[in-house]
């Protein structure tokens, strides 16, 4: 009998230091040492620009689909669903939609997901900037892009950002099968990541002498998305650069900011698709047409969305309306007409501003600060899902994780990167200290970090070099009764995605800190 209990006791033992070790391999530095502290400032002489576009698709390949028998948008064997084996490989090779709810699986493809850069050159210094229609990109998969990109290329810099769609497959992790299953394809993240690369390249070789136009409509889009948390803030600004090539005058891409959830199509759409991001590009560079009639026409070269302040959050919900910019009609259930409604009218806005910009340069300088920091993981759910090896956070010291932030300027324009979905509030003002919040402190994040930043454009570029999820004002901070703005139910949605609440107060003291350094 003590023969087996200690034979018992030493497979316990086993399985014990197996699990350790299992848990310290998903949790490793999977880029040691890494490290950025970048100053980017040529002389105070503006110097003549260039610019190169490219895109290409990381649209993954859907093969096997599914019978979605109770039509919830989540397969499930126990409600009776089942798969079509396609390639006849015995399993179900599913890709999981990033977004909402876990087990959402691609039948296929509406629309090309992309990854689309630009390429500034001012002659001292080049940067790309590149937007990925993906839920988000880690970090660590941000730093596998840059030691990829090679050095005949010549980038200074290299930002990787999302668009944030939710209805892609998951780049992330969270979205997959179940709780316990990792929604990310380890094959098509190095597709997405090649193509990035070769995107990049590409822009590079596509440089060309441009003149710049900026343009900015700060209202006309209002009434395109809601903020679903109080306080009632938004950032609904449209910021736009055009580049147009020196020599022909033609149109070599144009860069559009703005803030909104790419979610129009909501939770029960089961297709690839970059959402309404997809038709604005489509308008801006083919033109906007009512039926077969052309209505305004395009500009031509490649459009790069980006997206900006989305905390909050920010979304066009599956029940606001959208009114078609043609017709009467109103589209309140969420189809891909009323995405493609949302885009004609942002496409129509963004052409409309720039018809006629309000500055045009030919010359500028690029300064740039970006640098490394370090934020403490307090949420625990995510803890346990980087210890599962579910989510791919490599740890630097106990529960901190390696993140990044960046401010540049380009002629009369400043850019602020996030990395992650920061309420709009601590960009532009009106953060509250509610009565119920979590840390009886007075307001931190303040003055708003866009009266720090330079210059007449101030461009936000969200999920900028990584997704580490929604950035709350700490005096806005709720996970306990009572819940603030007399919620007597529930407290907000937002927390429960935020690796915690310190987040927000590091980020913005680091992110006032390099705007004064530029």
């Amino acid at each position: 009998m003590k023969k087996w209990l200690i034979r018992i006791g030493a497979v316990i033992i086993g399985i014990a230091i197996l699990m350790c070790l299992w848990v310290m391999w998903n949790l490793k530095d999977r880029h040691s040492g890494y490290e950025i502290d970048l100053t980017l400032k040529t002389s105070d002489l503006p110097g003549s620009l260039k610019v190169g576009f490219a895109a290409l698709p990381i649209t993954p390949d859907i093969i096997d689909t599914w019978n979605d028998v109770n039509d919830d948008a989540e397969y499930s064997e126990k409600d009776g669903d089942t798969y079509n084996d396609n390639n006849t490989n015995g399993k179900f090779d599913a890709y999981w939609i990033a977004g909402f709810s876990q087990a959402r699986a691609a039948n296929g493809v509406h629309d090309d997901v992309w990854a689309r850069v630009v390429v500034f050159d001012d002659g001292a210094s080049r940067f790309a900037l590149v937007s990925l229609d993906a839920i988000g990109f880690r970090h660590d998969d941000v730093v596998d892009i840059r030691k990829m990109i090679p050095d005949d290329a010549g980038i200074d810099y290299a930002i990787i950002s999302s668009t944030h769609t939710h209805e892609s497959n998951d780049l992330i992790g969270i979205w997959g099968k179940g709780w316990f299953s990792s929604g990310v394809n380890k094959e098509h993240m190095q597709y997405v990541k090649k193509q990035a690369v070769t995107a990049i390249t590409q822009a590079v070789s596509n440089l060309r002498p441009a003149r710049l136009s900026f343009a900015q409509d700060l209202t006309g889009a209002e009434d395109l998305l809601m903020d679903t948390r109080k306080p009632i803030v938004t950032d609904s600004g449209l910021r736009l650069i055009q580049a147009i090539d020196s020599e022909t005058n033609t149109t070599l891409g144009v860069l559009l900011a703005w803030a909104n959830h790419p979610e129009t199509l909501w939770s029960d759409n089961l297709f690839i698709s970059s959402d309404f991001p997809h038709y604005v590009r489509e308008y801006i560079e083919n033109g906007v047409y009512d039926g077969d009639s052309l209505v305004r026409p395009g500009l031509g070269g490649t459009a790069v969305y980006i997206n900006g302040a989305i905390g909050g959050l920010m979304t066009t919900r599956g029940s606001m309306p959208i009114n078609d910019p043609f017709s009467d009609t109103v589209y309140i259930e969420p189809t891909f007409d009323k995405a493609k409604a949302q885009g004609q009218k942002l496409a129509l806005l963004a052409l409309n501003a720039l018809a006629k910009p309000d500055t045009i340069i030919e010359k500028a300088n690029i300064s740039l600060r970006a640098k490394t920091l370090l934020l403490p993981l307090d949420n625990n759910m995510f803890r346990l899902a980087a210890s599962l090896g579910i989510l791919d956070f490599g740890m630097k010291g106990w529960f901190k994780i390696r993140s990044e932030i960046a401010a540049f300027s380009l002629g009369p324009a400043s850019f602020l990167c996030i990395p992650g979905e920061i309420y709009p509030e601590i960009i532009n003002g009106g953060i509250e200290t509610p009565e119920g919040q979590d840390y009886n402190t007075d307001i931190v994040e303040t003055p708003p970090l866009r009266n720090l930043m330079p210059g007449e454009f101030k461009f936000i570029i969200g999920l900028a070099n990584d997704e580490i999820g929604y950035i709350i004002p700490k005096s806005e901070w709720d996970n306990e009764q009572p819940f603030i703005y007399d919620d007597a139910d529930d407290s907000p949605y937002g927390e429960e995605n935020s690796i915690g609440p310190e987040t927000a107060p590091i980020l913005y003291k680091e992110l006032k800190g390099i705007l004064g350094e530029l």
